[in-house]
């Protein structure tokens, strides 16, 4: 396992972490399905033991994962190894009188951070995000909550903060507007866009970068077909039409034939691809057992994808920007070692 420094924070990190939505199981927000499924708690303690096993030591989770499950997993996996992990959650999420609510208020921020601390078994948080505002009022609600993030760093309760953007936009306005230390956007080869100018411009502020959805919601493991369909509890039933899971597939069946996918599994070339961007320090995939966790692990192995490889990467699946972009894009990758 490599490890790289977390922007400003100062936190040394592990290149592949472990995202923990899917382990929390089935979750509402309102009347909304949020989670994954159905998981067995005891599988998901084994896939936190992998993860310290190889070596992770980021943990991403949030409150509303399994309306508050994953936090209690993490607590009691993590029990007794404090102070060699990294955690992360997050906060803005509730249910008000059967309704989804996003709420940024200071008031509800400081009552989420004490019970995702209760939850965690622990008296900081490392690093904590205001989770995924969705509207210009709520963005704003995320940037008037400073002073409040402030005193619960003040307080310890916190060490550091940013935002998990739904919008690259918004990872730029987060950037622009000095708001905390660390960003957390949706990054992987199918979803390219942070590298136009979030990501420059996060790199010249030394913010740190979380990758999420590196796999695309598991198809970028290739495991998925065209008729593929989710069971209703899991929250991609509802987020992913037909069409949309034939047009998604389409393109990872694409990825399948080049020489690289030959070699490595096509998560691990998944996963390295987002590793090779300079302005990531750590991608944080999920995992539901013990396999997929080591599998996903063997990403971090100090060889980057080639120059060429990435070239084909880029060239099987094309991003919506120009080809003068891609060239542009290219001089932000770490340097290959092979």
């Amino acid at each position: 396992m490599q490890y790289k420094t977390l922007g400003r924070t100062g936190l040394g990190v592990s290149e592949i972490g472990l995202g923990t939505w899917a382990i929390g199981g089935p979750a509402k927000l309102g009347n909304r399905q949020i989670g994954w499924g159905h998981t067995s708690d005891a599988q998901s303690l084994e896939s936190v033991k992998a993860a310290l096993d190889v070596g992770i030591n980021f943990f991403d989770t949030a409150d509303v994962y399994g309306e508050g499950h994953s936090e209690e997993l993490l607590g009691k996996a993590l029990k007794g190894v404090r102070q060699k992990v990294i955690i992360a959650s997050k906060g803005g999420n509730r249910t008000i009188e059967g309704n989804w609510v996003k709420d940024f208020s200071p008031s509800w921020i400081a009552e989420a951070v004490d019970g995702s601390l209760q939850r965690l078994r622990v008296d900081c948080i490392d690093v904590y995000f205001l989770h995924t505002p969705r509207s210009n009022e709520q963005f704003q609600a995320c940037l008037d909550c400073f002073d409040c993030l402030e005193r619960l760093k003040e307080a310890g309760k916190i060490r550091h903060y940013g935002i998990s953007v739904a919008t690259v936009a918004d990872g730029i306005r987060t950037v622009n507007s000095e708001f905390g230390d660390v960003i957390q956007v949706v990054y992987n080869i199918l979803e390219r866009d942070p590298e136009a100018e979030l990501f420059p411009l996060a790199m010249e502020h030394n913010i740190g970068i979380v990758a999420r959805v590196p796999l695309a919601s598991g198809f970028l493991t290739g495991k998925f077909t065209s008729d593929s369909r989710f069971p209703a509890d899991d929250h991609r039933s509802h987020t992913m039409t037909p069409e949309a899971i034939s047009e998604t597939v389409a393109k990872v069946d694409r990825l399948k034939g080049l020489a690289v996918c030959k070699e490595k599994t096509l998560a691990q070339v998944a996963l390295q691809f987002v590793l090779s961007h300079q302005a990531v320090s750590v991608a944080i995939p999920g995992g539901k057992n013990e396999t997929q966790v080591r599998e996903n692990a063997k990403a971090s192995d100090g060889v980057l994808l080639s120059g060429k490889e990435l070239a084909q990467i880029r060239e099987v699946v094309p991003s919506s920007a120009s080809g003068t972009a891609e060239k542009r894009f290219a001089g932000q990758f770490r340097r290959t070692r092979r």
